[in-house]
């Protein structure tokens, strides 16, 4: 059972454990044995490990303290405990992504990012799950692994970085690795009460999750998937983003020059008086449920009102490209592979996911999804000419009960089932870098997210828009009921 120092080490953030632990205040060993307490009376409730690795978290910690006692420097992440996604590779440790399809694989080498964690002194506590190889924004797969919301156990906390999610949001560790390929990192973000960011594209490099041949299922979403932080303050996204995002990798063809900026610095809180912000409640035609449009709409008035931006209701102008976005996922999908695998195994493998990868698509299906992209990005970055950042909910709705994909009945009006995802997958088919912080609560005391979106690689003004709004309104130390609850 954790102790009241475990319960205090879990309430600091993963620049105040570094710190600590570099001081000799606190051993990263006695840091990760206090989250491993943590794990295990959370995860009865929330499951968001799909493989904890205690062991080798202690051998890291133990590796940290070795580093400090000689008087090396331990990185910038010294000592603070992380989960890495299970779509995320890590060498040595099972990464099923969710899948009865990779069930049991080892991976023989790590992803970058998990490269560059591991150098910066972080210590990997577990893989968190996810839904089936992340192809919905949920958190239940047919491994039979399900993690529930913090918030509300009966309640997903979106996906398709689930498991990241629910661990922060119960302190399990302060900070974990998402991946966003058309919302994964905001998702969980909003609906487990996080920030999370999904930099430009190309800022954090992606290898071999999207880019390695030798495996079907994770080589997908090449031109649409980001990897990056979740967290319960800006600054430790910041911190994480400083690590992973430190330049580019010859193993990711699209990965980019380190930015011009410092990403620590970028978040730090400061004026945005007349910054220029657009708001866009609903995109022009998506249904949003009424407390979401509530809370998001008193957040973007804290931007006018506290924060002294001059804030207008604007659209970018588009009708909803939702059909082709699926259409360019199954174009970077290996529906070769896929469906080699699948084959004979149906039953085992989520019923969306072997619609989209047997359907019979069309080159022109594909050409025109490429089409309509090029227009989303053109009527974007037209739009973004006259603003700094532009707000929008980051989902259309509260969180919704575990074992759906997504709620039919939104604001009275009969959707498919993925609809509620209208404001995050635009943002993967243009790019630009995205943020869900925490705008406040429903009326149940659910957590609702807004979204702030930057220009083209303007990835700093994202940051330093979400310092500002997170000091006029701070969440880090409202805990969800769970962990009151349980005394932690």
């Amino acid at each position: 059972m954790p102790t009241e120092d475990d319960n205090a080490i879990a309430r600091l953030s993963a620049g105040e454990i570094a710190a600590k632990v570099k001081a000799k205040a606190i051993s990263a060993l006695e840091v990760t044995e206090a989250a491993l307490r943590r794990m295990e009376v959370l995860e009865p409730y929330i499951q968001a490990f799909s493989v904890p690795t205690p062991d080798l978290a202690r051998a890291a910690a133990a590796a940290v303290d070795a580093r400090i006692a000689a008087g090396e420097d331990p990185g910038p992440l010294a000592g603070a405990p992380v989960g890495i996604k299970d779509l995320v590779a890590t060498k040595g440790v099972v990464t099923a992504m969710g899948s009865r399809l990779y069930e049991g694989w080892v991976p023989e080498e790590d992803d970058i990012v998990v490269e560059r964690l591991k150098a910066a002194g972080a210590v990997i506590v577990g893989k968190t799950n996810v839904p089936e190889l992340g192809y919905s924004g949920v958190g239940h797969n047919p491994l039979g692994l399900t993690t529930r919301n913090p918030w509300n156990l009966a309640l997903t906390p979106g996906g398709s970085s689930a498991g990241s999610g629910a661990s922060v949001a119960s302190g399990v560790t302060p900070f974990a690795i998402g991946s966003d390929g058309g919302g994964s990192i905001r998702i969980p973000s909003a609906h487990s009460g996080l920030f999370g960011m999904k930099a430009s594209m190309g800022r954090v490099p992606l290898y071999p999750g999207c880019r390695d041949e030798r495996y079907p299922g994770v080589s997908s979403w090449e031109s649409l998937e980001h990897i990056g932080p979740m967290s319960r303050t800006v600054a430790d996204s910041a911190l994480m983003l400083s690590v992973i995002a430190a330049g580019p990798d010859m193993r990711d063809r699209y990965s980019i020059p380190g930015p011009e900026f410092d990403w620590i610095t970028a978040a730090k809180p400061g004026s945005l008086k007349s910054l220029r912000v657009a708001y866009s409640a609903d995109w022009g035609y998506a249904p949003v449920d009424p407390e979401v449009r509530r809370v998001v709409g008193e957040a973007a008035r804290v931007f006018e009102v506290d924060l002294g931006c001059i804030v207008e209701e604007a659209h970018p102008g588009w009708e909803d490209p939702g059909p082709f976005f699926w259409t360019l996922v199954a174009a970077e999908t290996d529906l070769t592979g896929m469906r080699r695998m699948i084959t004979g195994r149906e039953d085992e493998v989520s019923p969306h996911l072997v619609a989209l990868v047997q359907k019979e698509w069309t080159g022109a299906e594909f050409t025109d999804a490429k089409t309509i992209r090029k227009m989303v990005v053109n009527r974007m970055w037209r739009f973004m000419e006259r603003y700094d950042i532009l707000l929008t909910p980051t989902l259309a709705v509260p969180p919704f009960p575990v074992h759906m994909q997504g709620p039919e009945i939104i604001d009275g009006q009969m959707v498919d089932s993925g609809r509620w995802l209208a404001f995050t997958f635009p943002l993967n088919m243009t790019g630009q870098p995205a943020a869900s912080i925490p705008a406040g609560f429903t009326k149940d005391g659910l957590p609702v997210g807004l979204q702030i979106i930057g220009r083209h690689l303007d990835d700093a003004m994202v940051l330093r828009a979400s310092a500002a709004f997170e000091a006029a309104r701070p969440w880090a130390h409202v805990w969800p009921p769970l962990v009151r609850d349980l005394g932690l």
